[in-house]
């Protein structure tokens, strides 16, 4: 689930009224992506008379994307970006296992900003900072690859989410606007009509009954980029609202904020997030039991030529009245760059499961990983 931040893109200065909206030459196609696999031996304790297995081979591609964009006679950028992914197999979380497009959608940007129609992840998502990600492929805070047995076998039914990122509005359709960055601050807003899908509806036919899914999802995101003397700082901060589909529900809220510290080849990053009545099926749900949840993690990485390593720890508590369960998680690793973005590595993992019972459960691996970038 790594992305790339939004609020680094450089915006071409370009005036929002525009004489005849032609190219002058048809949009540039691009495909590129990533795939990461790894072997892994994997310790994991036996629940409910169940064991798991010691070996796996993991494989993902999240990022396979298709890009279509190009300048127009009148200086904006025009595009269209469709992203094809692999289904997940954490939790039951945009569970797939066919590959899919994950996201679809077209922008425009110019001196006036971005703005972005389809399905895709919103502002708050794109605009977030967290802990760094220093093994290939792979991180603490919406990993790729986890080795933890499933979370809602022992949370009755509630999955942890494992991330400080917005998810309520996940892939679904919806309209973005971001600002220019002003002095470092940038600013980001987003509103999802309905979640129906937590991907990309490309049907434009027919209308979907009200209360059947959460409404009306906003999303207001800030960050700031800049630097100071060596030192590089990225900042922000998230919140994002929608409404239940019936009375019985709360309405759901997220709130988070993150930021990473960059000096002389260090990264030193964070993150805390707080939602309260949502949680994460195959689509989010609005919560009927007071259903919070907290998350937050840090890391520090290094990196001197082709060589990165690191560690980071994540905590992710669900909790409703009377009761809790938490998993937390280390990873400690790094990689390798061979060359025209193939990467090596080696991802070492402990996860702790605490059950809505007060029973724990432990799981450690070690994999050895490859990652190629095309």
């Amino acid at each position: 689930m790594k992305k790339t931040l939004l609020g680094t893109t450089a915006l071409v200065s370009a005036g929002l009224i525009a004489g005849p909206a032609l190219a002058s030459d048809p949009l540039t196609v691009t495909v590129g992506g990533t795939v990461t696999a790894g072997f892994y031996v994997i310790d994991a304790d036996d629940f409910g008379g169940a064991s798991f297995q010691d070996t796996a081979v993991k494989l993902v591609a999240r990022n396979i994307d298709i890009k279509a964009e190009g300048t127009l006679d009148n200086g904006m950028v025009a595009g269209v970006l469709a992203t094809l992914s692999l289904g997940d197999d954490w939790n039951s979380h945009f569970n797939n296992n066919d590959a899919t497009f994950r996201e679809l959608f077209a922008y425009l940007e110019g001196g006036f900003g971005r703005f972005e129609i389809g399905g895709t992840d919103g502002s708050a998502f794109k605009m977030h900072y967290t802990s760094p990600w220093f093994v290939p492929g792979n991180g603490v805070d919406s990993p790729n690859i986890l080795n933890s047995f499933g979370a809602t076998s022992v949370t009755t039914g509630y999955g942890f989410r494992h991330s400080t990122f917005s998810l309520m509005a996940a892939d679904a359709n919806k309209v973005t606007y971001f600002t220019p960055r002003f002095a470092g601050f940038q600013l980001g807003l987003s509103y999802t009509p309905e979640t129906t899908f937590n991907g990309p509806n490309p049907n434009g036919l027919g209308l979907v009954a009200n209360n059947t899914s959460i409404e009306d999802v906003v999303e207001v995101a800030l960050n700031y980029a800049g630097s100071f003397g060596s030192v590089d700082l990225g900042v922000d901060g998230f919140y994002v609202s929608g409404d239940a589909p019936t009375a019985t529900a709360g309405d759901p809220e997220e709130l988070g904020f993150g930021a990473n510290i960059g000096f002389a080849g260090f990264t030193l990053g964070g993150a805390w997030y707080q939602s309260e009545d949502l949680f994460l099926t195959s689509v989010p749900v609005p919560s009927t039991v007071g259903l919070e949840e907290e998350v937050w993690t840090v890391g520090l990485s290094y990196g001197t030529g082709p060589w990165t390593v690191g560690v980071a720890y994540l905590e992710d508590e669900i909790s409703f009245p009377g009761a809790s369960s938490d998993i937390t998680t280390w990873q400690a690793g790094g990689g390798y760059n061979l060359g025209s973005g193939v990467d090596v590595g080696l991802d070492l993992q402990m996860s702790e499961i605490t059950g809505f019972g007060g029973g724990s459960w432990e799981s450690q691996s070690a994999g050895l990983v490859l990652s190629v970038s095309f």
